[in-house]
This record gives structure tokens, sequence and C-alpha cells, in this order.
């Protein structure tokens, strides 16, 4: 860890150098950041998930740096090119970009117009050129005729000469960084459709003859545009005014009005032409991505985060059902802890239509094996499905819940589904995980790679790697800040806790399953290959319910516990008194356990878990139905107001399932009487919201809905 990285992090997050420098340390010892920011309060400053991750990624960010500059100054030196001045400005470089110009001179290169011209002999004309003084270019360069170096004359001399010019002017750093600048702030982005592909790019039609300014272009856009360029439908070009940016140039490069600045003119317009601009357009084109990306990836993780946290059911027996026409309905019933007890198929709809046995095959079932909720897959055939059991006569009251089953066919063919079910299709697989994602979206979904639930966009066209280190990070937050039952848990989900990974998870499992369930978080020591630093980062976000020590079931991490025995003693009473009772609690002075390892916030967050241990952060669980009226988006009509769930989040809006098998969306500027200018300042995912339908699009079934005007909180029961 270098003092220069605290220094450079500390300057651009604003944050202390002790709280850099610590959250580093604890990273280089492999802490997890979830357990930096849930246990090291004291030492960050309290500095939460988003902080330590911003802190970890700028110093990856500068160590790549620190190793390109490494490589740069070794290949100059090779070349015995580094001098001293050079070397100093390479060292204090601070981003990539101006670490790339300082090099771009001394970068081996292939044959250029310049270097022939070079190897002719022309570069002392060309400096003769530069020097811009009085004299007839002409004469200076007929010196230079060489017909055995191929030049024959003095236009062919000069040629060559501004050949090398556009090469410097491309080459200076002063001219990169000011034209870099001018094309960040004034850069306009435009696409054209490819001639003669109009209509094969028809889903591209709003970008056929598009223009905007570079740095205000949303990300959804961006991406847009560049998925049609790949596909072929687009071409894209990024450029400010030409003018200006010759005017730029020719500030820095020309100092007289002769004959001799007449020729560096020329050569300036041909390397700006030539070089310089497919130079910053291939960077601009980069740095754009690179922005939408961390958008696209920013929206996805978000979602992803309101998703993995919905509402849980809860323990209780489900009955789930995968709906299909032609192949049936695919029904399987689940015990409380989602344990696959019975599987079966009915034909409640065309072609085979079996109603009358398909409504005793649901009431049997029910009453057999006292089903307590039913979820169904809001796929193909869902509606028709709530629809039949609205109508079956249960002899009791159960729930029925539409469950989005995004990814759950991507689960049923995966090798977890078939470790898990090796004797059943894919069908009852898919069905199950329908279930689970009822009683526990955030257990279940941890199975599916994230990018297959549904909730981003243009997932397939960011940079992968930092979407799997975004997404993997937010799945982790979830997982350790519900917390998980050692007892219980899936391998998958035990995969996620702070310093588990998956080689631990599996040990785990495989003790669990032959020595029956740990009594105490202690035991999880005698899992092979979970030593001291896994306890550490583990301990605090595993749960063993019913343990003999009751903070065994909360986030009071073991570190932590002499001090929830301490608050006791002095009140003469027991740990399970504390909990139970909040008036012993309101007697504790937290000042009188502050020593040199415990500090308030710490003390403040046992407090905490101690008012309700191992509290689930999650909202109550609340069934909901759609609009009976409608089933397909023909059923929709303009100014109908339904109600619907929010099922992806973007930045130019959201998208709303009201149960006719395609979503609508509401834009930004539908979603209130007032400004809006993050749709999550409005929505969540998942939320219950009301909207009106405002346009039908039957030809390219898309939906148009409306959320302002509607008053949410008289018409969405909760």
């Amino acid at each position: 860890m270098k003092e220069e990285h605290i220094r450079i992090i500390a300057s651009r997050t604003g944050l202390s150098h002790r709280q850099v420098e610590n959250t580093l340390s604890l990273l280089a010892e492999g802490a997890t950041i979830p357990f930096i920011s849930r246990y090291r309060k004291e030492m960050t400053g309290n500095l939460d998930e988003v902080a330590i991750a911003e802190i970890r990624d700028m110093w990856k960010q500068l160590k790549e740096l620190d190793k390109r500059r490494e490589t740069i100054l070794s290949t100059i030196e090779e070349q015995g090119n580094l001098t001293d001045e050079l070397k100093e400005k390479i060292e204090k470089a601070s981003t990539m970009a101006e670490l790339e110009d300082l090099y771009l001179p001394y970068r081996p290169k292939k044959k250029t117009r310049a270097t022939v011209a070079r190897s002719k002999g022309l570069e002392p004309l060309a400096k003769m050129l530069m020097a811009q003084d009085p004299g007839d270019p002409v004469k200076m360069a007929e010196r230079f005729i060489d017909p055995e170096k191929e030049v024959v004359s003095a236009e062919n001399a000069l040629a060559g000469a501004r050949d090398i010019i556009a090469e410097w002017v491309n080459e200076s750093q002063k001219a990169r960084a000011r034209m870099r600048r001018l094309y960040l702030n004034e850069g306009m982005i435009s696409s054209k459709v490819v001639k003669e592909k109009e209509q094969e790019g028809k889903n591209y039609r709003t970008y056929f003859d598009w223009e905007e300014q570079l740095k205000k272009s949303p990300s959804h856009r961006i991406l847009a545009m560049l998925r049609g360029e790949t596909e072929g439908f687009l071409r894209i070009h990024i450029a400010p005014d030409r003018d200006k940016a010759l005017d730029l140039l020719d500030d820095i490069f020309l100092k007289s009005d002769n004959a001799s600045a007449d020729e560096v003119a020329t050569a300036i317009e041909d390397g700006y032409k030539r070089l310089m601009h497919p130079s910053m357009e291939t960077e601009m084109r980069q740095w754009a991505k690179e922005k939408a990306d961390e958008q696209a990836i920013k929206v996805f993780s978000e979602n992803l985060r309101q998703l993995l946290l919905s509402p849980p059911l809860g323990g209780k027996r489900v009955l789930a059902i995968d709906p299909g026409f032609r192949t049936g309905c695919k029904v399987v019933c689940l015990d409380q802890q989602g344990k696959l007890l019975y599987n079966e198929t009915i034909y409640p709809h065309p072609p085979q239509r079996e109603v009358r046995q398909a409504l005793k095959k649901m009431q049997s079932l029910v009453n057999a094996y006292n089903i307590e909720a039913i979820a169904i897959g809001n796929g193909t055939a869902g509606r028709e499905t709530e629809e039949f059991i609205q109508r079956v006569p249960f002899d009791k009251d159960v729930i029925a819940v539409m469950v989005n089953e995004s990814g759950a066919s991507v689960y049923s063919t995966s090798t977890v589904a078939r470790k898990e079910f090796p004797d059943y299709d894919v069908t009852v697989r898919g069905a199950v995980s329908i279930g689970r994602r009822l009683m526990d979206p955030l257990a279940e979904l941890v199975k599916i790679e994230p990018k297959s639930i549904g909730v981003g966009q243009y997932q397939h066209d960011v940079n992968q790697s930092k979407l799997h280190q975004s997404l993997d990070d937010t799945v982790m937050s979830c997982v350790n800040a519900v917390g998980v039952e050692v007892n219980t848990a899936s391998e998958e989900l035990l995969t996620y806790v702070s310093g588990v990974g998956p080689g631990l998870a599996k040990n785990i499992v495989t003790h669990r399953n032959e020595n029956g369930p740990f009594a105490s978080r202690q035991g999880l020591k005698k899992v092979k290959r979970f030593g001291d630093k896994a306890f550490e980062q583990a301990a605090g976000f595993l749960r063993i319910y019913g343990a003999k020590n009751p903070l065994d079931a909360s986030a009071v991490h073991p570190e932590s516990y002499h001090v929830v025995e301490e608050m006791a003693g002095s009140l003469d009473s027991t740990i399970n008194d504390l909990i139970k009772q909040k008036e012993l609690r309101q007697q504790l002075k937290l000042e009188n356990f502050v020593n040199e390892k415990v500090g308030m916030p710490t003390l403040k967050d046992i407090m905490s878990e101690l008012e309700k241990p191992g509290r689930d952060p999650r909202e109550r669980f609340v069934a909901f139905e759609f609009d009976e009226r409608v089933h397909s988006i023909n059923d929709l009509e303009e100014g109908m107001i339904l109600p619907g769930i929010v099922t992806n989040i973007t930045n130019f809006g959201a998208f709303v399932d009201v149960g006719v098998h395609q979503d609508g969306l509401v834009h930004i500027s539908q979603m209130a009487d007032k400004f809006v200018s993050d749709p999550n300042e409005i929505v969540r995912l998942q939320q219950k919201v009301l909207v009106k339908v405002i346009d039908v699009d039957f030809d390219r079934n898309r939906i148009q809905f409306a959320m302002k005007g509607i008053d949410q909180r008289k018409h969405i029961k909760e």
C-alpha cells in the first residue's frame, strides 16, 4: 500500500487520511466489504459499503496505473530516450490518458508516412518549416531533393516534411490535452442509418438521424446506439465543430504569417483529420462507453438489490404452479423449508382442457398438504392460471400470488438444480423455484446468475468483469444484511456469506449433513478449513436459532459477546433478561463500556440488536392481485387505471406489469407531478403501483403508462 495512493484517494473522495488508510489495510488483510462496514466502524469512521467499495475500486485503478507506468518507463529506458525531465513527467501523471499521451511519441510504430519521410532525411526540413522563419519553403525543400531516396521534387520533399509535422501535432501532449477537453465539453455524438438497412434495423429508427451533445447523452442512448452499430444498422461519429478544433491547434502551433506557416497550417489540418481526430474519437467512444457502462451497472445493481430484498412470505406450506397451455401446468407442493413433497401436472387450459379434474386435484392437494399459499409463475398462461385458481372452491382461505419467474428456466437446467433434483425434469425444478421465490426470494435467487434474473438493461453489452464485480458485491451485501441461518441455508446462499466462499460453503453443508445441526457459532470452527480468519469474517452474519446463547441468533459478533456479558453483569441480570426487558436496557450508560477496541458505533449496534435479535430488514409481505378485466394487451384501453408491479427500473423510467404478458413503460416524464431526475426517487422494484394507460401500440406490442395525477396511497391496498 503506497502513501501516495492513500493521499490521492482521500483527496478524490473527501475522506480523511486515516479513514482511507485503515480501510485499505483491512482490505489488504482480506476483510470483506460487509464485514468492514458492519464490524470495523471505529477504524473506518463509520463508512458504509458504498464508500468502502469506492475506495477499493480507486485503489485497484491506481495499482493498474502504476503497473502501466512501470511498463512505459522500462520501454522508453530501453530505447535510450528516458531523460530526467520525461521521467519526472511520467511519474507525476495522474491519469491513464496523460500517461499514454507522454508515451505516444515513444510508442513503437509500424511504418507510417512520417517514418517514411524521416528515412528520406526530411526531418531537418520539417524543423525548418516549424520554425516558421521568413523564406521560401520551395527553395528550402530543393536542398533535400535526392532521387536515390525517392525525393524527386521540392513538392515531394515538402509533402514528406508535412507528414512529419502532422505526427508532431498529433503527439503533442499539450495539444492532445486541450483537444481532449474540447471533445469532452463540446463533442457531438451522431448516428445515421446504414444505407438500405432501414427495414431490418427498424428497432433503431429513433437513431436513424440522431445528434446530441456527447456529455449529455444518457447511458441507455449511448448503449443503444453502440449496439445498433455493432449489429450493422447504424454508423456513429463523435466530434466537436471542425473549425473550433483546427483553431485550437492553430493557436498552439502557428507562430507567424508567412509561406512556412502556410505549410504548417496544411500539416495541422492533415494531422487533425488523419491522426488526431480518429484517435480522439476512439478515446471518446471508450470514455462514453465506460460512463454508460458505469450507469447501466449501477441501475442493474440497484434493481437487483431491491429484488433480492423483496418481502418474503416466510416458512409456509406452498403449492407452486409453472403455467402452460399445450404441456399443461406443472404443480408442486413444498413444505415450510421448501422441500419438494409432491408434483403433478394439470390441464386447465386448451388444447387438452380438463377443468373438472384440475379443480378436484387442486382441492385435494391443498387439503392433503395443508397448503397456505399458491405461487403462480407470471409467464405464458400465468393470468389464465390465476383466473382458474380463483374459481377453485377451497375449504379454507389460501392466498394466490403471481411470482416473477424470470430466470426460473435458467435455474431448472443449471448444475445446482440437477444436483438438488437429479430425478426430476426441468418443469418440476422450475415450479419449485417459483414456489421458493415466494417463500424467500433472496435464498432462491442466489442460485441463479444475476444477469439472468431479468432486472437489467444492456447487461450483455457492458464491461462484463465490472458487471460481475458489482453484482457480486450486491448479492453479498444483501445476503449479509439479512443474515443466514446456518442450519438450513443452501450451499449457494452460504457462498455469499462474508469470508465463506464456495469451498467453505460446501464444507459447512458436508459437516452439517454428517454431524447434525450446529449448536453454536463456536461449532463452526470444527468445519474443515474454517480457521480463525474465516470465523472472524463470517460469524456475525451466520445465525443459529435456538442456540443456548441467544446472541448466536443475532448480528452481535462473537468478539463482542463479552461486552454484552459486562452489560448484563452491571445490572445483575442475564443476557436473556437484557433482550426481553426494555427497561433494563434503558438503564445502561453506553459510555461506561467504551474502551480502546469498542467504541460508540459498535455499542449502538449492539443495543439495536438486543432490541430485536436477528431482525430481518426486509419489509412485510403483502399479497397482490391484478385487475380482473385485463388478461392480454388486447384488453387494454386508453384511460384505464390499473394496479401493477414495478418489474424493472431504468434511467428513463420504470416498467410495470399489469398482468397482460407485456410490461409497459412509465416514462420518467409521466412518473409524478414534478420534475424527476431519477426514477428511483419515485418507485422501487416490486413496488405495487397504480398506472393509467395512455397509449397502446398493438403492432409493436408496446404499452405506455402514466403515474402522475394518481393518488397512489388512496388506491393501493397494503
